[in-house]
């Protein structure tokens, strides 16, 4: 696949929007987590942990992807070329599994809030995000195997002078790769998604049965639910369904990067999850937003006082000058 000034263009927009606006907001709850889980961790500040921190891991690497869409080819070290994929792609399929990890969690507090809370300990969901995190990156090591054996037989000069990186296939490597990439969209997102909307669903209704539920918990609860699904159906689900129609086809769509794009986006709407799992964060967020907003307000108080004295002493200059040339 050969780059074009438009596909430059997307990813480059893409890239840089989720940039901008992921890294405060995931470098933020860091702080939050890491705050929260020192004082008196739950199983869900664990899971939204090891999710915000696989959000940061893959927003550390995505100035490679702006760089070589900027450059509309590949002009760094090849040993980076398939570190990045490596990374992109296992933080990509480890939030599809944390994220189904939550919406567990979520079920099983209001499907069997007794039982659950007796069984409730952050151990076990340490255990299910390493775990998350071996078969991510266990699948993903494809990336890996077929860039070292596209690049087995070249030279040094020669993988110094390669300007594509994870994009361009032999059909050996495409033997290799299309079964992977099947597996990849049953294991690693068809049955996450199954769970997350068993889950939730469950979750909305158990809610809206419950008679002395606070409404405003209600509604964060449903929105958290929301968010989430649509997480999966916007980042996960296309490019997900590219790797099904290229094993169907036997090939690697030319349209795939378009796919890739909104997957990108999840680094930026996971705060959102965040945002109405945590209490944590919301006081945070809450926090920050009142002391912008004293901010600002103090400053517009100085800068109208100081227009008010400025007037002031213009207008007292302008009549001491008249009474001095009246006498």
């Amino acid at each position: 696949m050969l780059w074009t000034k438009e596909r430059s263009y997307s990813v480059l927009v893409v890239d840089s929007i989720t940039l901008i606006t992921g890294l405060p907001a995931n470098l933020l709850a860091l702080y939050t987590f890491i705050r929260k889980v020192k004082q008196r961790a739950t199983p869900l500040d664990v899971l939204l942990l090891s999710l915000n921190i696989s959000d940061l891991l893959f927003l550390f690497f995505l100035p490679l992807r702006i760089k070589e869409a900027a450059d509309m080819k590949w002009t760094v070290s090849f040993f980076l070329c398939p570190l990045s994929g490596f990374i992109y792609f296992s933080t990509i399929y480890n939030s599809t599994l944390l994220l189904t990890a939550i919406s567990v969690e979520r079920y099983l507090g209001v499907a069997f809030p007794v039982k659950y809370k007796l069984k409730r300990n952050p151990r076990y969901a340490v255990i299910a995000s390493i775990m998350f995190w071996v078969v991510s990156m266990s699948n993903c090591t494809i990336v890996y195997i077929v860039e070292y054996h596209k690049h087995s037989n070249d030279t040094a000069m020669e993988l110094s002078n390669r300007t594509s990186c994870y994009k361009e296939f032999s059909s050996e490597q495409l033997e290799m790769l299309l079964p992977v990439r099947l597996e990849l969209f049953i294991v690693l997102c068809c049955i996450p998604f199954f769970i997350c909307c068993f889950c939730y669903i469950r979750f909305i209704i158990i809610l809206s049965h419950l008679p002395n539920i606070n409404p405003q918990k209600r509604s964060r609860a449903i929105s958290l639910a929301l968010v989430t699904l649509l997480v999966f159906i916007i980042c996960f689900v296309p490019f997900s369904v590219s790797h099904l129609v290229g094993f169907i086809g036997w090939y690697s769509p030319p349209w795939r990067v378009y796919t890739v794009l909104p997957s990108t986006f999840n680094a930026c709407l996971d705060p959102f999850v965040f945002y109405f799992s945590s209490a944590a964060i919301r006081g945070t967020f809450t926090n920050i937003i009142q002391k912008f907003h004293n901010w600002l307000q103090h400053s517009l108080c100085q800068r109208f006082n100081c227009l008010k004295s400025g007037c002031t002493s213009a207008y007292e200059e302008r009549t001491h000058s008249s009474n001095d040339s009246s006498h």
